[in-house]
């Protein structure tokens, strides 16, 4: 997705050197639809310039400063010099997730989507979470949650977290679910223990998964899932909560998992 306005004075952009004359260097702007500009000769690089040549190349990715904006003249004026190498890296990385959350859009989405629906729902996703890449990150840790503030229907969120939660990777995820549990067996407390024991996992949890039980309310109980990914993180927490149904059933009880608290009080 390009955008289809103009950049603001003092931004960074990320360019493709699409020309190189004496006094300076065209670039097309990557972010921005059917927008180029010049990087002068003076802004090049610092010091005396010989050869422009010497310092960029045709078809090369650069990252500039944007010095001044004239719409009227169609004239975007740059700097390269302008920016650090920890700019430069940055913005590369933001760019290429941008580039990445693009390919998820066309993943979620119909193939057949004309451009304007592409751009009304990209623009949720920009305004819900600043952009698109954080739209789909955000998307693939809190779900629904995370795009509930948007005008997006349910189908079309539905879609948007499938897609994040199958493509995105994060750092880790935390989820969490309930599961009640009732024994009215003679085993009692110790069958209720016997399948707490059993939905933590019986030491057989992954080692990058971290797995807890806690007592919200009788009978209910919480189970906290956190995992390098979503569905690491779903599929531990709802095999804990059958381990421990299966347990509770050998002792003739009750169980049940939800997703959804049910207790008001802890």
């Amino acid at each position: 997705m390009k955008y289809s306005g103009w950049p603001d004075t003092g931004e960074l952009v990320v360019g493709k050197i699409d020309e190189i004359e004496d006094f300076g260097v065209f670039v097309d702007l990557e972010e921005y639809k059917d927008k180029r500009g010049l990087i002068h000769i003076s802004e090049v690089a610092s010091g005396w310039i010989k050869n422009v040549r010497d310092h960029v190349r045709e078809g090369q990715i650069v990252v500039c400063k944007v010095l001044d904006v004239d719409e009227g003249h169609e004239q975007i004026d740059l700097s390269l010099k302008d920016v650090n190498d920890h700019q430069r890296s940055e913005k590369i990385q933001q760019w290429k997730n941008e580039q990445k959350a693009d390919n998820w859009m066309d993943l979620a989405l119909e193939e057949d989507i004309d451009d304007e629906d592409y751009t009304a729902i990209a623009n949720e996703l920009i305004n819900a979470q600043g952009s698109l890449y954080d739209g789909f990150k955000q998307a693939a840790i809190h779900g629904h949650e995370a795009l509930e503030s948007t005008d997006l229907t349910d189908e079309e969120i539905d879609s948007l977290v499938d897609t994040a939660r199958e493509n995105v990777s994060v750092p880790y995820v935390n989820v969490t679910g309930y599961v009640d549990l009732e024994n009215p067996s003679p085993s009692g407390v110790d069958g209720i223990r016997e399948a707490l024991t059993a939905a933590e996992g019986n030491g057989e949890v992954p080692d990058e998964v971290d797995l807890e039980v806690s007592y919200v309310g009788a009978p209910e109980y919480r189970i906290k899932v956190q995992a390098p990914n979503y569905k690491t993180a779903e599929s531990q927490l709802e095999e804990s909560a059958q381990r421990a149904i299966t347990a509770i059933d050998d002792h003739d009880g009750d169980g049940e998992y939800h997703r959804e608290r049910r207790t008001d009080d802890e």
